[in-house]
């Protein structure tokens, strides 16, 4: 491996935004600094899943499903 070529590896301090805290290896600041979560995947819907519907848009869904029923099956 090159020398000198690395990152600094080192430990911080997170804080999601509910208040609870970690420590976790970074190469983000320096050692013992710490790192203030503006969203995580307590708060932010695309990890929670808050508000994801899926809609059936003129039955596409049913159509897949009925178009591909039988994949797969034997045919004797």
């Amino acid at each position: 491996m090159k020398k000198d070529i690395h990152p600094d590896y080192h430990k911080i301090k997170v804080v999601m935004t509910d208040g609870t805290t970690f420590e976790t290896r970074s190469t983000w600041g320096k050692e013992g600094d710490t790192m203030q979560l503006d969203i995580d995947p307590k708060s932010h819907p695309a990890w929670t899943g808050a508000g994801h519907k899926l809609l059936d848009m003129a039955g596409q869904i049913s159509k897949f499903t009925k178009r591909y029923q039988n994949f797969g099956a034997s045919s004797k």
